[in-house]
């Protein structure tokens, strides 16, 4: 299943599942505990499609200063988490929060409303977080 030859097969398929976050970053934090600085630039190189598939992909940010170290939007890097909004949510805030508050290697989610790609209007979305040493990283899904 891993080599993606079934991509074309489920093209209707075109947002990314809550087990296929999951295992997103389950991946991403054996990365980060291998090697961070690869990790990060594997995470931040869209052509990575283990990092990278449809609209799923890694985020991470420094837990000391809360700014963006991976991020699918290149704008978003080196932006503080706890800025980001989603209309009145304060959600970096939330997820910051969230993250900062659990344990080393406890996987938590995050619900908030966020657009899909290429749209305005916000739709349910959540992200499994977790922290890895003194990152804060996630995988969000559209539900």
């Amino acid at each position: 299943r891993g080599i993606g030859w079934s991509v074309g097969s489920v093209s209707a398929q075109s947002s990314g599942t809550a087990a296929e976050a999951r295992a997103m970053l389950d991946n991403a934090v054996v990365a980060l505990k291998a090697n961070e600085a690869t990790a990060l630039a594997a995470f931040n190189d869209k052509s990575n499609t283990k990092f990278h598939d449809r609209d799923l992909y890694v985020f991470c940010y420094d837990m000391t200063d809360g700014k963006f170290m991976a991020h699918a939007n290149p704008a978003m890097m080196g932006t503080d988490v706890r800025a980001l909004k989603a209309k009145d949510d304060p959600l970096g805030q939330r997820i910051f929060d969230t993250i900062n508050k659990s344990s080393g290697g406890t996987v938590l989610t995050v619900d908030y409303n966020f657009p899909k790609p290429g749209t305005t209007e916000p739709v349910p979305k959540q992200s499994f977080v977790t922290k890895v040493d003194n990152q804060g990283c996630g995988v969000g899904y559209y539900k």
